[in-house]
Order: structure tokens, then C-alpha cells, then sequence
């Protein structure tokens, strides 16, 4: 029997109604649900750990928005397991599959086969006086920014192993094509199709203003030194993690050796989900 894990946004309670109508459905599909013990709980069956999550499933469902997507992504990117996503939140850049259309979307899937896209991903490490102090693996971005509170910050960033500039802004943000849609578009910088090879640097609100944002080919690795000292500044990891960062702080991003692999909607139409999301064409 093939096995699907179930991992939904926390502390909502629309995701408990839906996994109890799909877990005897899957059941009679042939498929055995691994519901993630925090929602199982609310339910009164039985739960799995992330870790048996990763190791046992075939697919990953993911009840939630691109939030509970990048938690996902980050937990299984190793393993190329495919995930599905379903969009219980707002916008939902990458859980495309709506609320009313999880049934139908999963009898495709089961039924046709529909195809996977694998997913760029970036790894970052942060290097204090020459040691590593963490490393990551993203979906979406890389982002080195200041405080509410905090002066214009110094970046001096280098793209394999070339000067490009020292970045006096609020910050940048370093994006995969996926996060392209996410706070680097906000910023300014472009759409990219998910697909893609690249990434893209976008400085966030820059003193000088013909600092634009740059695509870059995948392989090449980023390299940024914060220079300003004194300032409260961040390193954020998809938007979920953290880590405060000194002057002379160094952030290694290259092309990660893992993809995250999602599931496509047989249907599916990129261009309609822009128009859709950005509501392209409307008065």
C-alpha cells in the first residue's frame, strides 16, 4: 500500500474537517494516510513524526499556504518526494490546487499520473571570524535586511567571485525563481518562470536608486559581507527562520545539490495562475 503524508498549517481548524473526509477516501483508493501527529491529535487517530513523515511517504499533501508549503519543502527536499499543495491561505504562488478542487485534483493525480516539476533550491551558510555558525536549505529566498529601527545597512556582495557592489539599502533579497512572486516581487524584482535556472538579487529600497535587481545563472555562487557595524540585522531563511547577524558576518548562497519536486495539476496553467493571483486584466 502506498503511503501519502499529510502535513496541514497549524492551529487551524478548517484542515481537521477536510483530512477526517480524506483519509477513508484514501483508504479506499489504496492508500494509507500518515496524518502529522499535530493535527492527528485533534482527531483521535493515530499521528506520525516528520521524521517517519520523510522516511515512509510516497507523496507529501500539504493542507495550507506557501508557508506550510516551504515548511514542507525544507522537511522532505532531501528525500524528492512529491509534494501536492493545497491552498487553504490567500494568495497561494505554490499551493495552486484551491479548497474545492482537492478531491478532484487528487483522483487525477491517482488515475492520470500528472506530472512533477522539481524546483530550485539554495543553500546558505553564515560564517562568523571563519567559522560556520548555520546553514539552510530554501525554496523560496535568502533575505539579509535591518531592523524597523535600524540605518541604511552595507552589503559588499560578490557573484562568482566577482565584485558587484556594496549594496546600501534596506537590504537584499536573494530569490529562486519560485520565490520570485514572494518578497522580491514586492520589492521590485521580476517574475521569473519556476522553472528556471537562475536566481535574482533584488535590493530592498536601495540609497542609490539605479540599484536594480540582477538574474544570475544558478551556478553562480553569492557571496555578501555585512560591512555596517552597530545596526540590528537578520538573516531570514524562507521567512520562517532567523538569525541576527555582526559586521563582518559572511553569507554563502549557491544552487542546492537538492530540488524541491512538486506535484503539477493535470490542468494546470502557469499564466492562468498569474492572471488569477495578480489579477491581471482587471478594472
Amino acid at each position: 500500500m502506498k503511503k501519502l503524508g499529510i502535513i496541514c498549517k497549524r492551529l487551524r481548524t478548517e484542515t481537521a474537517g477536510i483530512v477526517r473526509e480524506l483519509v477513508p477516501w484514501l483508504e479506499e483508493k489504496g492508500w494509507q494516510a500518515l496524518v502529522e501527529d499535530v493535527t492527528a491529535v485533534h482527531l483521535g487517530m493515530r499521528g506520525f513524526s516528520h521524521e517517519d513523515i520523510s522516511k515512509s511517504s510516497d507523496m507529501i499533501l500539504v493542507l495550507g499556504g506557501d508557508g506550510t508549503m516551504l515548511r514542507a519543502s525544507r522537511l522532505v527536499a532531501e528525500k524528492g518526494i512529491p509534494i501536492l499543495g493545497v491552498n487553504l491561505g490567500t494568495l497561494g504562488f505554490i499551493t495552486e490546487v484551491n479548497r474545492n478542487e482537492i478531491f478532484q485534483a487528487l483522483e487525477s493525480m491517482l488515475s492520470q499520473g500528472c506530472g512533477t516539476e522539481e524546483r530550485l533550491m539554495l543553500t546558505t551558510r553564515a560564517i562568523r571570524d571563519g567559522s560556520v555558525i548555520a546553514g539552510y536549505t530554501v525554496l523560496n529566498d535568502v533575505v539579509i535586511a535591518k531592523s524597523a529601527l535600524a540605518r541604511i545597512i552595507d552589503l559588499e556582495t560578490f557573484v562568482h567571485e566577482t565584485y558587484v557592489t556594496s549594496f546600501k539599502a534596506d537590504g537584499l533579497i536573494i530569490s529562486t525563481p519560485t520565490g520570485s512572486t514572494a518578497y522580491s516581487l514586492a520589492a521590485g524584482g521580476p517574475i521569473m518562470y519556476p522553472t528556471l535556472d537562475s536566481i535574482v538579487l533584488t535590493p530592498i529600497c536601495p540609497h542609490t536608486l539605479t540599484n536594480r535587481p540582477i538574474v544570475i545563472p544558478a551556478d553562480f555562487e553569492v557571496r555578501i559581507t555585512l560591512k555596517t557595524p552597530n545596526e540590528d540585522v537578520y538573516l531570514t531563511l524562507d521567512g520562517q527562520v532567523g538569525l541576527p547577524l555582526k559586521v563582518g558576518d559572511v553569507i554563502e548562497i549557491r544552487k542546492s545539490e537538492y530540488k524541491t519536486k512538486l506535484v503539477m495539476p493535470c490542468e494546470r496553467d502557469y499564466f492562468k495562475v498569474l492572471r488569477s493571483k495578480l489579477k491581471w486584466g482587471e478594472r
